[in-house]
């Protein structure tokens, strides 16, 4: 034993540890256990956020395309003739 200290560990840089050394280390790990993280939004806010965000997304792409592309009115884009005309020209049989 050096300097009348018991080693546990020694590592390739030569670095030794004592008991001391050692169960303060790993008392500290068991601090970091311990330790809660408060998050700033709750996982239900953010499904939420995302699901309202996708809604307004898909929204405001179909009133673009409608309107600036397909030179149509903005206000037709939430009429059903619209979406039934639209439909039957993609599932239309020749």
């Amino acid at each position: 034993m050096r300097d009348k200290k018991e080693l546990l560990y020694t590592s390739m840089e030569e670095k030794t540890l004592t008991r001391d050394d050692f169960k303060q280390k790993k008392e500290n790990k068991e601090q970091m256990k311990r330790k809660i993280r408060i998050r700033l939004l709750p996982l239900w806010f953010r499904v939420l956020l995302v699901t309202l965000l996708i809604v307004v997304s898909v929204v405001s792409g179909t009133i673009v395309g409608y309107s600036m592309m397909g030179s149509g009115a903005m206000v037709d884009v939430f009429k059903k003739s619209t979406w039934t005309h639209i439909f039957d020209l993609v599932y239309s049989e020749k």
